[in-house]
């Protein structure tokens, strides 16, 4: 049981001394109805003595029934009522979803990518059934083309090995671009889409590209006989898909 304040409780009796004192003196009704204390701390005050006494009276040994704790709280002209009967969901709850620039990967980037590869698919199909690839006559082992060159895709490197020992040409020049290929994503955290924020990325992509497309050019069009440098305006053209 909570105790009551002695504030409370000399406010009360004070209250009560001017109650009978206004009462043994018959004050006007002008006089009665003002009062410093407010009834709520009045009824408050009597509902406590009462629960005391009714424990005094139970501690005593007799059976007295208490009566119920009024209410604790109260809303305006006494309504006691739920907060969540009184606030709405709305304004305690955001039911808005906030846009983002994430979509799942299934199957928002899967389909696009399995219809995108049904297409190249279909095309390659249809485009091969009327076109004819440029396959050269049946390999003769007994007669080596000259020069020897290797598909387009690998002539770069085959232009490497005339410059530089077949360890440095074949392992050491391609791991190091790929090891910084691998480590640009990680050394540029730019996530800006626009070009000119992302300078070293498209630096790095550019020059890694001119490098290789250099060397196939070169190999392409410019190794005749031997694998010689030639100038393909003087001496043909000695390159065949």
């Amino acid at each position: 049981m909570a105790e009551i304040p002695e504030h409370l409780l000399k406010r009360a009796e004070e209250a009560k001394a001017r109650a009978s004192a206004e009462e043994s003196s018959e004050p006007s009704s002008d006089q009665s109805s003002e009062t410093k204390v407010p009834e709520e701390l009045l009824d408050r005050t009597k509902a406590a003595s009462d629960r005391e006494t009714v424990l005094a009276t139970q501690d005593s040994g007799a059976q007295v029934e208490s009566p119920p704790p009024p209410p604790t709280t109260a809303g305006p002209a006494g309504h006691t009522q739920r907060l969540l009967a009184v606030v709405k969901s709305g304004s305690i709850q955001d039911v808005k979803l906030k846009p983002v620039d994430k979509v799942h990967v299934w199957p928002h980037l899967l389909v696009v990518e399995f219809v995108a590869a049904l297409a190249v698919t279909a095309f390659s199909v249809v485009f091969s059934i009327f076109v004819n690839a440029p396959l050269l006559e049946l390999a003769n082992f007994n007669q080596t083309p000259n020069p020897s060159k290797a598909p387009w895709y690998f002539l770069g490197l085959q232009e490497l090995l005339t410059m530089f020992h077949p360890m440095v040409a074949g392992v050491t020049i391609p791991g190091l671009a790929l090891f910084l290929l691998i480590l640009a994503p990680y050394i540029d955290k730019n996530p800006s889409n626009k070009p000119e924020d992302r300078k070293f990325a498209i630096s790095l992509m550019t020059i890694h590209l001119m490098f290789w497309a250099v060397l196939v050019m070169i190999g392409s069009f410019f190794r005749g006989p031997g694998f010689n440098f030639i100038f393909p305006w003087a001496d043909g053209l000695f390159f065949e898909l």
